[in-house]
């Protein structure tokens, strides 16, 4: 069995991602969908190193990349809880998010009121 994820991604005359669109057959997404980022990483045993494409386009809001990392760091959270049941490190990796996510906001706060 196979299953093919595709993305596209289009670039202005600089180079810069303009849209981002992504589909999985064999999915509830088997229709384009569109993205304002993405992250893809691979591992590579060979190596014994991550490959990784980060992507967003101008119309990511820091706001929304904010949401988008703290998104990202739980589900890595819970992918690692799957894959080696460290229930402790998992704990750290989730409250470290959400150290994270809480800086952010109390800096965007101060950053309005100094506005």
């Amino acid at each position: 069995m196979k299953s093919t994820i595709t993305v596209d991604v289009y670039l202005n005359e600089e180079k810069i991602p303009e849209q981002i669109n992504w589909s999985a057959g064999g999915s509830t997404a088997e229709d384009q969908q569109q993205a304002k980022a993405m992250m893809l990483a691979f591992w590579d045993g060979a190596d014994k190193s991550a490959l990784r494409i980060d992507l967003w386009t101008k119309e990511m809001m820091v706001d929304e990349m904010a949401d988008f990392y703290y998104q990202t760091l739980m589900g890595m959270a819970d992918s690692f809880d799957r894959s080696t049941h460290s229930h402790a490190l998992v704990n750290k990796m989730k409250q470290f998010a959400k150290d994270f996510y809480k800086e952010f906001r109390e800096t965007q706060l101060k950053e309005n009121d100094l506005k």
